[in-house]
């Protein structure tokens, strides 16, 4: 498998290739990537294989998580002291999740798609997946879109 293949499945699993994801979470709450994978609980080498798609998957649903909260700490951050991002790092970190339901993954997925676009870009690949004959996931990008305009 190329790296460009591995990127591509991340793009699947994640909406966007976790190199992405992360460059937002680091630039966004001013994090190493040292400090990013200790958020995280990762190794610092596996966040490395995985930013550069020589691993494709989060093996560990809570690491999955901590990530997704991290990309809504990011939006937030700007209403936010200093403090207040440090004392949220630091509860994420420390976070484990019971991750049983599927209307729990079902909104985290939700979440993770309304951060990857406006809503009127969300709209029209919508419009774009409809004329594709993909039905479905023209409903979840409309929901989507809904979910970012809050």
């Amino acid at each position: 498998m190329t790296t460009d293949d591995a990127l591509e499945q991340q793009r699947a699993l994640y909406g966007a290739p976790l190199s992405e994801l992360g460059a937002t979470v680091r630039t966004g709450l001013g994090l190493t990537q040292g400090r990013l994978a200790e958020v995280l609980g990762l190794s610092a080498p596996m966040l490395s294989q995985l930013l550069s798609g020589q691993r494709v998957k989060i093996g560990n649903p809570a690491v999955v998580h901590r990530l997704q909260r991290l990309l809504d700490l990011t939006r937030e951050a700007g209403s936010l002291t200093p403090d207040e991002v440090i004392a949220r790092l630091a509860t994420i970190r420390e976070e484990q999740p019971t991750l049983t339901g599927a209307a729990h993954d079902t909104d985290s997925a939700m979440r993770l798609l309304a951060s990857l676009g406006t809503p009127d870009q969300l709209l029209s690949t919508a419009a774009a997946a409809d004329s594709a004959g993909a039905a479905r996931l023209a409903e979840q990008l409309r929901r989507a879109a809904g979910v970012a305009r809050g």
